[in-house]
């Protein structure tokens, strides 16, 4: 049951944007809690499985007993197999999929279950905390939208004002997780609200900032990158030759991360062909998992950030083309094989490490394929990129943000992260450079981020955050008039005329013999039928036979389909099987409305709307 806030401050909280920036901050506050919750379940969940020190990092521990790292996994998939296959028994139904906060500002003006955000972050930690390759992100963002939706809703918010609100707690919680308020207002901007204006910018950042400060009062965090290996970036002023390794850089990691994200796909779909019981696929994936971490490395195992502290620390001994490329493989497989299997989870934190090994990757590969370059003054393979002004950790920052933003999508977010965690701004536009190609590739040959895409195989048409929830609720059902006048098709060319002389209405709608659509009469042309032909039939004059609309279209199909039948007004039909005729919708009515709309929605996204 929902409680609404008194009515009094839901005036002011409406009628005031000093009062809807309150309202983000407290979002931001309750969001940076959140987070702080589940961050410290987590690395408990990880100490009590896998018997690790305090404040251990699973994936940077090297001394976890074997039989631990097989079976943890396994043990948390096993737990949520379970806990499924129970909540079905008891609500004796399938669970339908819980909204997001993508899908939710899409298409339903920012609605989101408390109660499902609730069980996805719940399972979220069981999964990350089991050890499965998956991040917490999807987790904190859902339950730090939920919780704005909720409060949203009990201040009676406008649909503009909750689907701000949504971003508000989504860009809190990446804030809080990262440290960085700049990386989580600009996730809102791009990912969960979909575009950027005046009106949504000082309420977004106020909550990111309350996000951040709050996550760092209640947990301590420790940056990415260290101080030595901000020193460690570059090895000269950068120039604009170095620009062209990043390029190449951004456009392998397009092509990775469309990989990566096919690869999910591909293990649900084998999940699926191999018949294994719902509740014993998590497990079993689990299983995989830990034998994976077993045979290559430890460092695939949960989100991966103590790996990724590793891989960042210029101090660490450099590692071989093949041992990065198995470690990519092996961490790309498990994460495909977690979420793919049932856990719970997304690939954000995944695809930042994954982005670091592949620059690393790139690196050492650069250096490789360069014999010449090697060979001056006695460098070495690595020492020898410097030439270009970076260093191999350098190219594990572009790498990062340049593969998550083929996975996850954000430009601005994924250049700002870069950002704020290495203080650089030389570094920051060579990311920039990076995350434009792998971006840009994306789009244009995949089409889809993760989201987005998996929004796709359940047959959603959703390809950013942009409010397309309006558009659905603009049906030809609620435009059509549903006083009309059908006339049966056998009906005498002479007893129409006399029914309906000229300067009557223009068009008539005509059934046949069952009740069912046959076509639309246009009486002037009947008119001109019958002067022409003093034989012919009302069939004659008959169009529109097979076009029709339906009532569950919306007004951008309905105005396609008068675009294609060429005509001014169609019938509406209950359905294409009985054809019983519902309603008429002229082509005028339906683009005023649709236009009136669209220019709601314009002022609603600049801030315009009352």
């Amino acid at each position: 049951m929902l409680v609404q806030a008194p009515g009094r401050l839901r005036a002011l909280v409406r009628g005031s944007e000093f009062g809807l920036v309150t309202l983000a901050a407290c979002v931001g506050g309750v969001a940076g809690i959140a987070v702080s919750v589940m961050s410290l379940t987590t690395q408990a969940l990880r100490e009590i499985l896998y018997r690790l020190p305090h404040g251990a990092r699973l994936s940077a521990s090297t001394d976890v007993a074997p039989l631990l790292i097989l079976f943890g996994p396994a043990l948390g998939g096993l737990v949520l197999g379970l806990i499924a296959f129970s909540l079905a028994r008891w609500r004796g139904r399938p669970q339908r999929p819980i909204v997001d906060p993508i899908e939710a500002n899409a298409l339903h003006g920012g609605r989101l279950s408390v109660k499902g955000s609730a069980a996805v972050a719940a399972q979220n930690v069981i999964s990350n905390g089991s050890g499965a390759s998956v991040g917490l992100e999807a987790g904190y963002t859902q339950i730090c939208a939920g919780i704005a939706s909720r409060l949203g809703l009990a201040f009676e918010l406008r649909r503009s004002d909750l689907r701000t609100l949504v971003g508000c707690g989504s860009a809190a919680a990446i804030a809080a997780a990262f440290g960085a308020p700049l990386t989580g207002a600009f996730y809102a901007f791009e990912l969960i609200i979909g575009t950027y204006s005046i009106a949504t910018l000082t309420p977004v950042v106020v909550a990111a900032l309350c996000g951040s400060l709050v996550a760092k009062a209640l947990v301590t965090q420790s940056p990415l990158v260290t101080a030595n290996g901000l020193d460690a970036l570059t090895t000269r002023a950068i120039t604009g030759i170095d620009t062209l390794p990043s390029l190449v850089l951004g456009l392998a990691c397009a092509g990775l991360g469309i990989l990566i994200m096919r690869g999910v796909t591909l293990v649900e779909q084998g999940v699926r062909a191999s018949h294994l019981p719902s509740f014993l696929a998590p497990a079993f994936g689990g299983l995989c998992v830990g034998a994976l971490a077993l045979e290559v490395s430890p460092q695939i195992l949960s989100g991966g950030h103590g790996a990724l502290h590793l891989h960042l620390d210029a101090d660490m001994p450099a590692m071989g083309i093949g041992a990065l490329a198995l470690l990519f493989v092996a961490k790309a497989s498990a994460s495909a094989i977690s979420i793919g299997s049932g856990f719970r989870g997304g690939l954000f934190f995944a695809s930042l490490f994954l982005g670091a090994l592949a620059g690393k990757l790139f690196a050492a590969s650069m250096a490789e394929a360069i014999p010449l370059l090697s060979g001056i003054h006695g460098l070495s393979g690595l020492q020898s990129l410097t030439v270009f002004g970076l260093t191999p950790v350098a190219y594990a920052v572009i790498g990062m943000s340049a593969l998550a933003v083929a996975v996850i999508g954000g430009p601005l977010t994924m250049t700002f992260l870069a950002l704020e965690l290495t203080g650089s701004f030389p570094i920051t536009g060579l990311v920039l450079v990076a995350v434009i190609a792998s971006s840009l590739t994306v789009r244009k040959t995949f089409g889809y981020s993760f989201a987005t895409w998996r929004f796709h195989l359940r047959g959603e048409s959703i390809r950013s955050a942009h409010d397309i929830g309006w558009i659905r609720s603009l049906t030809v059902g609620a435009l059509m008039r549903r006083e009309v006048e059908t006339v049966p098709v056998a009906m005498p060319l002479c007893d129409f005329l006399k029914a309906h002389p000229l300067g009557s209405p223009s068009r008539v709608v005509l059934v046949d013999g069952g009740g069912r659509y046959a076509g639309i009469v246009l009486v002037p042309e009947a008119h001109a039928l019958a002067t022409a032909n003093g034989a012919a039939t009302l069939s004659e004059a008959m169009r529109y036979a097979d076009v029709f609309l339906t009532a569950g279209m919306n007004a951008k199909q309905a105005a396609s389909a008068f675009d294609g039948a060429e005509s001014e007004a169609l019938a509406v039909v209950d359905d294409p099987v009985s054809r019983r005729v519902v309603g008429l919708l002229t082509e005028s009515h339906t683009l005023k409305r649709y236009s009136e709309e669209l220019d709601r929605q314009r002022r609603a996204i600049m801030g315009e709307a009352n």
